[in-house]
C-alpha cells in the first residue's frame, strides 16, 4: 500500500536522453533518415497509444519528428498544450522538449514542412501509426486523410511502420521507469482495498467504482476507467452497462461477486488489477473458476523468466483451463509499456447456448507468443476461466526479474471478501 505522504518518482534527463537514444537506435536499425511518432489524441481512455509521450514526457496528442541527429520536433494540435509548457517552465519542472521545437501543427503540412527542412524529401522516414496496435487498436491508427497528405506532398521519400522495433526497443523497463511502475501498482492495491471496503449487501455497484477510482485520484495516479460486472455468477466482461446505456446501477446482494479490471496510469506507464470479491458465500462454481484462475496464475508466474518466451507463458497458464473444462473470456496474460502480445481468448463462448443466435462469432488468437522475456518486461496476469457459465478472474501486475517473475500485486491475485 502506499503511505499517506508517498514518495513520487519522477523522471530525469537522463532518462530523457536514454529514451531519444532508442529513437536513434530504431532509425539506425532500420536504416531511416527520420522516425514519426503519431499520438493518440488526448484523454484517450484505455490503453492509449501514445509514442509522442514516450519521448516528450508531456501532454500526450502530439505527433514527434526526429530528423537524423537533430532534436525532435514536437507538433500540437492546438495552442492548448502550449499554455501548459509555459506554467511547467514557470515552475521549474524539468522539460524534455524546448520552446523553440514545438510547433502548433499536428496535421500533414507540419508533418511535411519538418522533413523538408531536414531535406528529407526523398528519404527513408519510419513511422509509429502504420502498425496495428491492440487490444483497441487492431487496424492501424493514423488518420486517412493526414496520411494521405502526407504521401502525396513528399511522393519520392519512402515511408515504413515501425512499431516492431519500437517495441524490441521499449518494452524492457529502465529503473526510472519501473519506479513508476511500482507506484501506479501500489495505487492499484489501494483501489482495490477501497472497492472490497465499500461492497457489501444493498450497496449500488456505482459506490464501488466510485470507491476505487477516488483512491487512485488521491494518490495523484489516473484511473481511465474500470471494468465491471456483479451478481451471482455471469460471462460478460466490460465497463459497467450504466456507463454506456441509460439505466440505474445494479445493487449487490449476499451471495454476489464483483469481478473487475482496474487500470492505472502514472507517468504513462500502465498497471492493470483484477478485482475478484465476494458478498459473502459465491456460488460453487465461482470458487471452482478462481481455483482454476489461481492455478493457471502460478503457472504462469512459474515459467515467467529470461529464456523462455510469452508463448511458453500462454501454454502453460492454458493448462489449467484446459484440465477443468474451463475456458476464459478475455486474455489470460498480454504485455504492458507498451501493449502488444496478447493471450488468445473468446472460443469458449460458443458454449453459451445464447450465442448461437448471433451472426459472426470470432476468436482472438494469441499473438506475439515468439517474444523472447527479457528483464524489465511487464505484463498483466489476468488469469480467468469459465466454470459452469460463472466466471472468475484474478491476477495483477508482474515484472520479468533477472531470474524469474516478480510479483507486484498478490493482494488482488486471490478472491477478496467483502468486509460489511
Amino acid at each position: 500500500m502506499i503511505s499517506s505522504a508517498p514518495h513520487v518518482p519522477r523522471y530525469s534527463l537522463a532518462e530523457r536522453d536514454r529514451r531519444w537514444s532508442l529513437a536513434r537506435d530504431i532509425m539506425a536499425a532500420e536504416g531511416l533518415d527520420a522516425l514519426v511518432a503519431y499520438g493518440e489524441h488526448e484523454c484517450a481512455d484505455l490503453a492509449p497509444f501514445a509514442p509522442d509521450a514516450y519521448f516528450t514526457n508531456d501532454r500526450p496528442g502530439s505527433v514527434v519528428v526526429f530528423c537524423r541527429d537533430a532534436d525532435p520536433i514536437q507538433l500540437t494540435w492546438s495552442n492548448l498544450p502550449i499554455t501548459d509548457h509555459i506554467e511547467a517552465t514557470r515552475r521549474g519542472d524539468d522539460l524534455w522538449i524546448a520552446p523553440r521545437d514545438i510547433r502548433v501543427a499536428k496535421n500533414a503540412a507540419g508533418i511535411v514542412e519538418v522533413l523538408r527542412e531536414h531535406r528529407l524529401e526523398s528519404g527513408t522516414v519510419g513511422v509509429l501509426g502504420l502498425d496495428p496496435y491492440p487490444p483497441f487498436h487492431i487496424n492501424p491508427i493514423l488518420p486517412y486523410r493526414m496520411w494521405t497528405e502526407v504521401l502525396s506532398e513528399l511522393p519520392e521519400a519512402t515511408f515504413v511502420p515501425v512499431g516492431l522495433g519500437y517495441l524490441f526497443a521499449t518494452v524492457c523497463q529502465s529503473d526510472e521507469e519501473l519506479a513508476v511502475i511500482r507506484y501506479s501498482a501500489a495505487a492499484g492495491d489501494a483501489m482495490a482495498e477501497a472497492m472490497r471496503a465499500a461492497a457489501g449487501p444493498g450497496v449500488s455497484e456505482a459506490e464501488v467504482y466510485a470507491a476505487g477510482m477516488a483512491a487512485a485520484y488521491r494518490l495523484g495516479v489516473a484511473a481511465p476507467g474500470m471494468l465491471l460486472s456483479t451478481g451471482p455468477g455471469f460471462v460478460s466482461w466490460g465497463p459497467p452497462v450504466w456507463s454506456y446505456r441509460p439505466q440505474p446501477p445494479r445493487v449487490l446482494a449476499a451471495g454476489d461477486v464483483i469481478m473487475a479490471e482496474v487500470f492505472c496510469r502514472f507517468g504513462m506507464k500502465e498497471t492493470q488489477h483484477q478485482v475478484a470479491i465476494a458478498i459473502g458465500e459465491p456460488h460453487p462454481d465461482v470458487r471452482a473458476a478462481a481455483e482454476v484462475a489461481r492455478a493457471s496464475y502460478e503457472a504462469g508466474l512459474a515459467v515467467a523468466r529470461p529464456g523462455n518466451t510469452f508463448g511458453d507463458v500462454v501454454e502453460a497458464m492454458q493448462v489449467p483451463l484446459r484440465e477443468a473444462d474451463a475456458w476464459n473470456v478475455h486474455p489470460l496474460i498480454h504485455s504492458l509499456n507498451p501493449m502488444g502480445p496478447v493471450c488468445g481468448f473468446g472460443s469458449g463462448l460458443r458454449r453459451v447456448p445464447e450465442a448461437r443466435a448471433y451472426g459472426r462469432l470470432f476468436d482472438v488468437p494469441t499473438m506475439g507468443g515468439e517474444l523472447p522475456l527479457a528483464p524489465g518486461m511487464t505484463f498483466a496476469f489476468e488469469p480467468n476461466a469459465v466454470v459452469g457459465g460463472r466466471l472468475a478472474n484474478l491476477g495483477g501486475t508482474v515484472v520479468i526479474g533477472d531470474d524469474g517473475a516478480v510479483e507486484l500485486n498478490p493482494l488482488t491475485a486471490q478472491m477478496l471478501y467483502a468486509t460489511k
